[in-house]
């Protein structure tokens, strides 16, 4: 049997074209959510890291200073999609700021509960996980150094 004499040929090429999209969908429907893997960069133009450290290894530039990280809460850096908090006196914390519901980024932290503005999902700011939903899976952390009152990433 031959495919013209079985199907129209629009008729296959709707079909594969509508699998590959509810295929693409599914890829990442439901993954959790991790950092870019550029939030692993300086955020310099092209991409390096800073100047070395004693060791050869790349120094990541500072992405905050500490003091802009209040205790009890913290600071949304929506262009790097991390969320960085001080949940007590000297204990940095940082998590994606990409919600774990539909990937919004979240906007504001409050009461010690970062705020995702789509669907209305909380987190806490203390280690991203869900205080209320539609989200059931916490925000993902995101690896940082602090020293010498500046926050890098590691």
């Amino acid at each position: 049997m031959t495919l013209d004499s079985a199907l129209p040929r629009r008729t296959v090429l709707g079909a594969v074209a509508a699998a590959g999209t509810v295929c693409a969908g599914c890829a990442t429907y439901g993954a959790k959510t991790s950092p870019p893997a550029s939030l692993h960069d300086s955020g310099g133009s092209n991409g390096a890291s800073g100047s070395n450290g004693s060791n050869g290894a790349p120094v990541a530039a500072p992405v905050a200073a500490t003091s802009a990280v209040p205790v009890g809460g913290g600071a949304i850096l929506a262009d790097r999609q991390i969320v960085l908090s001080q949940p007590t006196a000297g204990t940095f914390k940082a998590f994606t700021a990409v919600c774990t519901h539909q990937g919004c980024t979240v906007s504001s932290i409050d009461k010690g509960l970062i705020s995702c503005p789509c669907h209305g999902s909380r987190f806490h700011l203390a280690d991203g996980s869900v205080a209320n939903g539609p989200a059931t899976q916490p925000l993902a952390p995101v690896a940082i150094k602090v020293a010498d009152g500046q926050i890098s990433l590691a």
